[in-house]
């Protein structure tokens, strides 16, 4: 949906990737990307909230609150979840060969991994690949990492954007994978964003908060948060400068947030078996919490969900979502609901001049815009979603077969 592979990649200085075949899972295509980030570099990380979160997950989070990352591990085919205490050990050995060969301590490598939950994660695949990847570390390898890290994923997912800081161009590329169990709750499937500007760690961790909670917390897919989420963004310093105080800083920003933001909406357009971008919009809320609560409610309903699939505008359905929402006391001949242009309900009345026609063609689209407005507040939110298709059951179906 308006999805293509990514060109014009721009490597960030101060970043090099490299992948390759481990054969962890995948036959006859690249599973394993290392990434090393030069001495000095800045991260900053969130992660899933699931509780039987990845063993790589609860490693990643101790390594990086002990020190500085110096190398990103990431493989594909293998969530390396739900496998208790083995599971842990085979992450810890596998930082430990990037450590060894990288000339690092264990804790200055961040592990990532996506794919089957509950198989155990073999480590000689990464001992037998390791040594060429090193070999190879490239700061141009952008795109075939994001291609290396894919799973259930149609195309692989990259940007770049490039912004003027005090008068020398500062780069941010970052890359991402996910197409099913998308309902993040914090950031997406796996995220890595990188910048060359300098960014002081402690605002690095507050701008990232930010920037998720703008994009990749504004997605969803099938409501299923993963065992495996994580987004990542580091700063080199390697442009020599950093974002200034008023429109400097503003600039940096909105092209840190039009990266997030095409990253998070790739997602959703690379949904398993998607045929729609839905762009679900709610306003009138007493706080966005609340807000939220309906977007997510109306975004979850498997009836709102196969209806887009079938571009039947039944807004019976929409209605019925929002009826359902968890607000107190919600006064319906406040609300009103859109369908693009189209006015469904208005004033909590099906609205007079509506027509089946002017519905279907409302929902026919490929993207479709859906707004409800709730007239009890001035809170609003947005959020991206999918319809559910015959292809979404079959690619869960099969996905271990």
């Amino acid at each position: 949906m308006g999805l293509s592979p990514p060109s014009g990649l721009l490597p960030v200085p101060g970043v090099r990737l490299a992948s390759g075949a481990a054969g962890i899972r995948y036959r006859g295509r690249d599973d394993l990307v290392l990434v090393a980030l030069d001495p000095g570099t800045v991260t900053a990380a969130v992660f899933t909230r699931n509780r039987f979160c990845a063993a790589p997950v609860q490693l990643a989070r101790e390594h990086l609150a002990r020190t500085a990352p110096r190398y990103w591990l990431i493989n594909a085919g293998n969530a390396n979840a739900g496998t208790g205490v083995a599971g842990l050990e085979a992450a810890r050995v596998t930082c430990a060969l990037v450590a060894e060969r990288g000339g690092v301590a264990p804790e200055a490598v961040l592990p990532f991994s996506t794919g089957v939950i509950g198989e155990p994660l073999p480590v000689a695949p990464f001992a037998a690949a390791l040594p060429d990847l090193f070999a190879r570390l490239d700061g141009a390898g952008w795109e075939a990492a994001a291609r290396a890290i894919m799973t259930t994923d149609t195309v692989p997912k990259a940007v770049s954007r490039q912004v003027a800081v005090a008068g020398r161009t500062v780069t941010i590329t970052g890359m991402t994978k996910g197409a099913g169990m998308i309902r993040p709750d914090m950031a997406t499937m796996l995220a890595f964003i990188a910048t060359d500007a300098h960014i002081a760690p402690v605002a690095l961790r507050p701008l990232l908060g930010r920037l998720v909670d703008d994009s990749f917390n504004r997605i969803t897919v099938d409501g299923d948060t993963s065992t495996n989420d994580a987004c990542v963004l580091a700063a080199t310093g390697a442009a020599g400068v950093a974002p200034l105080e008023g429109p400097e800083a503003a600039a940096f920003e909105d092209a840190l947030r039009a990266v997030f933001l095409h990253l998070a909406q790739a997602i959703v357009r690379d949904g398993e078996g998607a045929t729609k971008f839905v762009t679900l919009r709610v306003s009138g809320a007493r706080d966005r919490a609340e807000a939220d609560a309906v977007a997510y409610t109306v975004a979850h309903s498997p009836l709102v969900k196969t209806a887009l699939f079938a571009s039947d505008p039944n807004w019976g359905r929409i209605l019925a979502a929002v009826g359902r929402a968890p607000l107190p006391d919600l006064d319906l001949s406040r609300v009103d609901i859109r369908l693009g242009e189209v006015a469904v309900i208005r004033g909590g009345e099906p609205d007079p001049d509506y027509s089946e026609a002017a519905g279907q063609a409302a929902f026919a689209p490929a993207e479709i815009d859906i707004a409800i407005a709730l007239g009890r507040g001035r809170a609003e939110t947005v959020i991206w979603t999918t319809d559910l298709s015959h292809d979404y059951v079959r690619i869960n179906a099969e996905y271990r077969t």
